[in-house]
């Protein structure tokens, strides 16, 4: 069942999502050749809680850290360890956060120095397709809608779709209804409703979509060992209209980087 949220909880959600995105934020200038993972962990644990929240993934599942850090080919749900990151590397940081009982979580995957140019090309792909995905996030459409807008701009590129992780919905808990296929056809699924919350997130592997799982337990690659990226953002509809409730602004003032891809979804400007 699809749980609405009042203007209020939305706004409830915000200030949980922003602490991720903040945390996101904090992190984008450590991630540099020779950090291990599991410092950038540690790293986020401490700034969630000097922000007046509690890590949303320690423990959730029984998962034992505060951030999915996915390198390379690890699609998501890597867990941190003591291997230094290396020049041309990328690492997917999903991270999430519970305040006022309320879960934001959404992620960004950063290159580590100088990345191949096949591998850039495939970072921006994946980040233009969320936005491609959120574009479809409104008022008389499904969650098909979504999938399909993601799909399209991924595969016309060549890219592999991962099918066996999806979106979500979010709100007290975690994962909500829907799912939120990042693939799919136009008209299908569930239909979006005012005061929905969801998490879109693009999981887009360069070549097959193929995936497996480490021993582990937890970390999902893709199965011909090619790099996976994966962007996710908390998206509100509010009005008919996707309204973003998280943002990359902390990442790119961290790394200096100007853009305008949010504008058109964000209803306020963020301190």
């Amino acid at each position: 069942m699809i749980v609405q949220k009042s203007r209020e909880e939305i706004e409830l959600m915000r200030e949980s999502a922003l602490i991720v995105s903040k945390t996101l934020g904090m992190l984008a200038p450590k991630i540099q050749p020779g950090v291990t993972t599991l410092e950038l962990d540690k790293m986020a644990e401490e700034f969630i809680r000097d922000h007046d929240a509690k890590p949303g993934f320690l423990g959730l599942y029984d998962f034992p850290n505060s951030l999915c850090m996915s390198p390379n080919a690890q699609v998501v749900h890597g867990i941190p360890n003591n291997t230094p990151l290396k020049e041309g590397d990328i690492i997917s940081i999903d991270c999430g956060a519970i305040k006022n009982g309320y879960y934001g979580d959404h992620a960004y995957t950063f290159p580590v120095g100088e990345v191949a140019p096949d591998v850039k090309k495939l970072l921006e792909v994946t980040k233009e397709s969320l936005y491609e995905g959120i574009k479809e996030f409104k008022a008389g459409n499904r969650v098909g809608d979504v999938g399909y807008a993601i799909q399209k701009y991924t595969e016309d590129h060549g890219y592999g779709v991962v099918r066996e992780l999806v979106g979500h919905g979010i709100g007290t808990t975690m994962h909500e209804d829907p799912e939120m296929p990042n693939y799919g056809r136009r008209g299908r699924g569930k239909k979006f409703v005012e005061g929905m919350v969801v998490a879109i997130e693009p999981m887009i592997n360069m070549g097959t979509k193929r995936i497996k799982q480490l021993p582990d337990g937890w970390t999902i690659l893709t199965a011909d060992n090619k790099p996976s990226a994966h962007f996710e953002h908390n998206v509100a509809l509010v009005d008919g209209k996707p309204e973003l409730l998280s943002t990359f602004k902390y990442i790119y003032e961290s790394l200096n980087i100007k853009t305008k891809e949010e504008d058109e979804f964000r209803a306020k400007v963020y301190d």
